[in-house]
């Protein structure tokens, strides 16, 4: 029984070394299966699991620019779906994340940091409801895109904000270069996914852009 008692003790301390916490891939291929492949009402419960993993992931690796990216992307994801201002508690959250990413490593994951900042700067309101600013999204959004112009996120949220300010003919060029963008190895998901967006996009603008 002694011995018995010892391996499991053993076994006990041996265990946080053998859980591995996700990584980046895993964290991003789960959350296009959420966003893409979950059915709308599946959605939310499955993507504040995702949360809680991937703050997991941060608490065991908390200077990883990567993991701080992906946690910031899924927790944004959560306040879209919640919406509402009971979602801005979280989209702080979110912000957060981001900017301590791009603290540490300045353009990692192509400037994702940078577009997904952009995204919450023009979608969230702004004072004194929320951290909603204009300004901040142009300029967050153009320096993501001189990390990745030809990225297909860059160019889609750039051109939805840009929709979004009345610039009906650059918000087609950005939509168009989105659509244009290269297939990314292991993000087939997302990028079909991105690419049904962009179409929904480029349907409102229509022919406001002229041309």
């Amino acid at each position: 029984m002694k011995a018995n008692t010892k391996f499991w003790l053993a076994a006990a301390t041996l265990l946080p070394c053998l859980v591995q916490a996700a990584t980046v891939d895993q964290l991003r291929g789960q959350w296009a299966h959420i966003r893409y492949e979950t059915a709308t009402d599946a959605q939310l419960p499955a993507m504040e699991q995702l949360k809680t993993t991937a703050d997991a992931a941060i608490s065991a690796e908390p200077k990883n620019a990567g993991l701080l990216i992906w946690d910031g992307i899924i927790t944004s994801s959560v306040a879209g779906l919640k919406g509402g201002l009971g979602a801005l508690s979280l989209a702080k959250e979110a912000r957060d994340r981001l900017q301590q990413a791009e603290q540490l490593q300045p353009g990692a994951l192509d400037g994702s940091a940078l577009t997904s900042l952009g995204a919450l700067y023009y979608q969230v309101p702004g004072w004194p409801i929320g951290f909603g600013n204009k300004d901040k999204a142009r300029s967050s959004l153009q320096a993501a895109l001189k990390l990745d112009p030809a990225g297909i996120d860059a160019n889609y949220f750039y051109a939805d904000f840009l929709l979004s300010q009345g610039d009906y003919a650059g918000a087609r060029a950005a939509a168009e270069r989105a659509m244009a963008a290269p297939v990314r190895a292991g993000r087939e998901v997302a990028d079909n996914g991105r690419r049904g967006e962009i179409r929904t996009l480029l349907g409102k603008i229509g022919n406001r852009a002229g041309g």
